[in-house]
């Protein structure tokens, strides 16, 4: 079978084969080389940014750097300015790769890779989607994302699911009929893998869960489900390894970057150290020892055409103690630096808190198929749901004591029933967020 996936790839000038030689070279440096290894590869792109980047250059201004510590962290605010005022020297629109951000955390931005980068990245998503025998160039995938609704931009994503074997799944209409319609696809085409956002994937298994079926009766040819985008909770993993029949394989990633971390088979979250290297700093921006809780900071080791050094992309997580260089495991991903519910006593808590405790007694019997959590003051949060009937009196004040518990007294709930629940341009939901 002609290996369309890589095809593709490699006639839009993408050096596949470079990219998979190099990352074999980088598989295969030893555990206690491969501190040196990284040391190596930030020091040379940290100077090549300094040397070809104006962009950086300016970023960095006339600050001391004397170790890698001292180098000042970067946001998605020193992005909001145009792409060619942010490119290397050598580097244009024309001969990198392009893409936009999601701005799910509330700050898009274009960005660019330059081709080797990216092809590095895709032979690396290759190998870590091959630990469950997924193939690029022969697996067929279901794909749950959203898609541009333009027409330019949704016929080059409906051209690009076929070179790269894919059938899509919209998102943006998940009715219990359009339910149904997904599943009647299991049913005659044989796929061989799930692939999107969570929350899409998850009312999915919901309505398998109400008409009491395992889809892999139905799609026997399935071997795996991977989802990826928000977060992914221990109930909902549960519910989705049950009535769809196959493991649940979690990844965490950004599409400025790569992917940052991906479930392995021994069930452990492992960072890539390949072609990123990822840190937990505190609030002064130095290092927290691994247990610990912190910003995720990234910087891509290989991104010549756009710098991405020490990036605060705005997650908070925690390394596992048993952390190596070479294995860095992601222990937990508590949600993003901008999801804080800040309280009228001064406490501040993670808004995914809310979702969490709201989750466990919300959706017991079922009824509450999806919902939000928006603080819209100090004191008052709406919480915006979809069911198939209105929550009672008895199911509210229930919530609202188990916040209280929880977090504090005084709050005000809003409660709103939903048909269907806004989501962003890109089909993700934003399980929190605040307004404040």
């Amino acid at each position: 079978m002609l290996p369309l996936f890589d095809l593709s790839l490699q006639l839009k000038g993408f050096p596949m084969k470079k990219a998979g030689e190099v990352l074999d070279e980088i598989l295969s440096i030893p555990e206690e080389q491969y501190e040196q290894y990284i040391i190596r590869k930030r020091k040379e792109i940290v100077d090549f940014h300094l040397k070809n980047n104006a962009s950086y250059q300016g970023f960095i201004g006339n600050k001391s750097i004397e170790n890698w510590n001292d180098i000042p962290v970067l946001t998605k605010k020193e992005f909001q300015k145009p792409l060619v005022e942010r490119l290397s020297k050598g580097y244009t629109t024309k001969n990198c790769y392009v893409n936009k951000t999601s701005g799910s955390s509330g700050d898009p931005f274009i960005f660019a890779k330059d081709k080797f980068c990216h092809a590095l990245t895709w032979a690396n998503v290759k190998r870590l989607f091959g630990w469950y025998g997924i193939d690029f160039n022969r697996s067929y995938q279901a794909r749950f994302y959203g898609i541009p609704l333009d027409f330019i931009g949704n016929k080059k994503e409906h051209l690009k699911d076929l070179l790269s074997k894919r059938y899509r799944f919209s998102i943006f209409d998940l009715s219990d009929d359009t339910l149904e319609k997904i599943l009647r696809k299991f049913q005659f085409k044989k796929f061989d893998y799930i692939n999107g956002y969570t929350s899409s994937i998850v009312l999915f298994a919901k309505y398998l869960q109400l008409k009491n079926i395992v889809l892999k009766d139905y799609c026997p040819s399935l071997k795996v489900c991977l989802v990826t985008s928000e977060m992914l909770f221990d109930d909902d993993k549960k519910l989705l390894e049950k009535h769809l029949g196959v493991p649940i394989v979690n990844e965490y990633g950004a599409s400025e970057l790569d992917l940052i971390a991906f479930q392995n088979i021994g069930n452990e979250w492992q960072v890539n150290t390949e072609t990123l290297f990822v840190e937990i700093l505190d609030e002064k921006n130095q290092p927290v020892p691994n247990g610990q809780e912190g910003r995720i900071v990234i910087t891509s080791l290989y991104n010549k055409a756009h710098s991405f050094i020490r990036y605060d992309i705005g997650d908070v997580g925690i390394l596992d103690k048993k952390s190596t260089f070479k294995k860095p495991l992601l222990k937990k991903l508590i949600g993003r630096t901008n999801d804080i519910a800040l309280l009228p006593s001064g406490k501040k808590s993670p808004g995914l808190t809310f979702y969490y405790v709201t989750k466990s007694i919300i959706e017991d019997d079922g009824n509450v198929k999806e919902f939000v959590i928006t603080q819209l003051k100090l004191d008052t949060f709406e919480i915006e749901y979809v069911s198939s009937i209105e929550l009672t009196s008895i199911q509210i004040k229930k919530i609202e004591e188990a916040i209280q518990t929880y977090l504090e007294e005084g709050l005000t709930f809003i409660f709103t029933r939903k048909e269907i629940l806004k989501r962003s341009k890109s089909g993700k939901l934003k399980q929190f967020q605040s307004k404040l």
